[in-house]
């Protein structure tokens, strides 16, 4: 991937009315990336998106794209196009005149229009749909024509808020797929909202977390999952247990009462923590060969592993294994150091909002 940034966000800042959504936002996104914003509801991140296209203006700072200042540009002189979850797609019009509808506007001769359409219906695999009419269309089939409506005007960058929403699960995952290809067969700049964390894992390059209007952590999907920057990150992407507990000492955290050794070094001594361990991490062993001991109190199989919690020191433990232990077993609870993810406490839940931004 490219090092060159292609759009800047410098300290944009975005209220409507007493309510602010953005706080002083620098994000740069780099030629040839898939970027997924995501959080829950109201966390900012598609608010960001309009303002990339222009569909939003904020009430501070600059939008930079190439190096030029496009703040105030409106959306139809930006470089980019937008897929809205509502596929806002023409239906008095054929699936041919929906897709050659923002070249016939640039006044693009005939022969051009009919070599795009062709060339985007082979694209989004559904060559032969010209003559089609979109309520003939399935719900996945609808999406590929708006995403071909899109990528025929030839954006730098392609803008898609939540997409997949409306899909079920199988054309869901089938979508995706479709996205990943689509990227990088286009060479062009993906900029993805979601709040599902499946798919932000599964397609992005880089994943930028955001609550309350701030950004929590930026960082790979590998980075994102098995490094989160704090209690907010590691609790919204995937299952966590995530513990209060004390560092005894560099590379020792105490955790309900028990030492287990970890890797992290630099909290000081005897400081207040948030642990993190991925239910996966946990391993079940003879109650005598784990650090802690306790019983299996539920058990379901979710087809490629068993969930089970455990009662250990006072608390639910989540595991997820391969191996089956029954409800009511004797169990040990091990988990490797570097399994073990350490992180600093915040004050408040502010003070946790905003220390990433800072």
């Amino acid at each position: 991937m490219t090092d060159n940034k292609l759009i800047n966000l410098m300290n944009i800042s975005k209220s409507y009315g007493d309510t602010v959504v953005l706080d002083e936002m620098n994000l740069y996104i780099r030629e040839n990336e898939f970027l997924t914003l995501l959080g829950p509801s109201g966390c900012g991140k598609t608010t960001t998106l309009r303002i990339i296209g222009g569909f939003e203006t904020p009430n501070k700072g600059q939008v930079i794209f190439e190096g030029k200042d496009i703040t105030k540009l409106p959306p139809n002189e930006r470089q980019l196009n937008t897929v809205f979850q509502k596929y806002a797609l023409f239906n008095h019009m054929t699936i041919s005149e929906n897709i050659a509808f923002g070249l016939k506007i640039k006044r693009k001769s005939q022969i051009y229009i009919q070599d795009k359409i062709k060339y985007a219906l082979k694209l989004v695999n559904l060559d032969g749909f010209e003559n089609r009419m979109p309520d003939s269309l399935s719900g996945g089939q609808q999406q590929r024509i708006a995403i071909a409506r899109a990528i025929v005007n030839e954006p730098k960058v392609l803008l898609l808020d939540e997409p997949l929403g409306a899909l079920d699960l199988k054309l869901r995952q089938d979508m995706q797929y479709e996205l990943i290809r689509l990227k990088n067969e286009l060479g062009i700049t993906f900029v993805y909202v979601t709040h599902d964390q499946e798919e932000a894992l599964t397609m992005s390059d880089t994943i930028v977390v955001m609550n309350q209007g701030y950004i929590q952590q930026i960082g790979t999907p590998e980075d994102i999952y098995n490094e989160p920057e704090n209690a907010f990150v590691a609790d919204f992407i995937g299952d966590s247990n995530i513990i209060a507990s004390t560092m005894v000492e560099d590379k020792l955290v105490n955790i309900l009462g028990a030492n287990f050794p970890c890797v992290d070094i630099g909290f000081g001594k005897n400081k207040p923590v948030d642990v993190v361990i991925r239910p996966e991490d946990i391993d079940l062993v003879k109650p005598e060969n784990g650090i802690v001991s306790g019983k299996v109190t539920s058990l379901l199989f979710k087809g490629v592993h068993y969930e089970m919690e455990v009662m250990a020191n006072g608390r639910e433990w989540l595991v997820h294994s391969t191996d089956l232990f029954a409800v009511g077993s004797e169990v040990g609870i091990h988990v490797d150091p570097y399994d073990i993810q350490i992180m600093n406490k915040p004050v408040s839940e502010d003070e946790q909002a905003a220390e990433i931004a800072e």
